[in-house]
C-alpha cells in the first residue's frame, strides 16, 4: 500500500437549500483532488443528511464542515451552533443513513454549547499515476501548406489527351 500525506479540509458556510448542493459539490471536488473517488458518494450523502437536518431545525444556520484524510482513514466532521437540537432527537433517517453508509459515527459537545456530528471512512490511498504531457493537435496554422501546382491523376491525364485528341481534325486520306 503506498502511503499517502495527512489531508485536511475545512469549511465554513451558512447554510440554506441551495447551498447544500454547493456544499455536496466542493466536498466531492476535495475527495477527487485525494485520489479518493470512492468515497465520494457515501460521505455526500451522510454530510447532505445531516446539512439537511440543520437547514430544517436549527435557528442558526452557521454550519462548520471538516475533513481529515491521514491515508487510512477520513473523518468528515458537522459543527453547528443549535443548543436545542442533541443527535438523538435529530429525526431517525438521518442517523440511520450515517450508520448504514459509514464505518463509524458519533456525536460530542462543544464548549460553545454546540454539537459535533462526525463519521469516518476506511480505504486505501490510490495510486497516484504521473501526469503525461499530451501533444496538442495541430491548428490550421500548423498544418502543411498545398503544393502550388497540383500534378493530375493518370486517370484525368489520359482523358484530357482523348479530349484533344478528338478535337483535332483527322488528315484526310489521299488515294493515289
Amino acid at each position: 500500500m503506498k502511503t499517502a500525506a495527512p489531508c485536511y479540509y475545512h469549511l465554513d458556510v451558512e447554510l440554506s437549500p441551495e447551498r447544500i448542493g454547493q456544499v455536496r459539490r466542493i466536498l466531492a471536488a476535495h475527495l477527487r483532488y485525494w485520489d479518493l473517488e470512492m468515497l465520494v458518494e457515501p460521505v455526500c450523502q451522510c454530510a447532505e443528511a445531516l446539512l439537511r437536518t440543520i437547514d430544517r431545525h436549527a435557528a442558526d444556520k452557521n454550519t462548520t464542515i471538516e475533513m481529515w484524510w491521514n491515508g487510512q482513514h477520513l473523518i468528515t466532521a458537522v459543527q453547528d451552533a443549535e443548543r436545542d437540537i442533541r443527535p438523538h432527537y435529530a429525526p431517525s433517517g438521518c442517523l440511520t443513513k450515517i450508520a448504514a453508509l459509514s464505518n463509524g459515527w458519533g456525536y460530542c459537545a462543544t464548549a460553545a454549547g454546540g454539537k459535533i456530528v462526525w463519521f469516518s471512512q476506511r480505504a486505501r490511498s490510490g495510486e497516484r499515476a504521473p501526469l503525461v504531457p499530451v501533444a496538442p493537435a495541430p491548428s490550421l496554422r500548423a498544418t502543411r501548406p498545398l503544393p502550388r501546382g497540383l500534378p493530375l491523376p493518370a486517370v484525368a491525364a489520359a482523358r484530357d489527351r482523348e479530349e484533344q485528341a478528338a478535337e483535332q481534325p483527322e488528315p484526310a486520306l489521299v488515294r493515289a
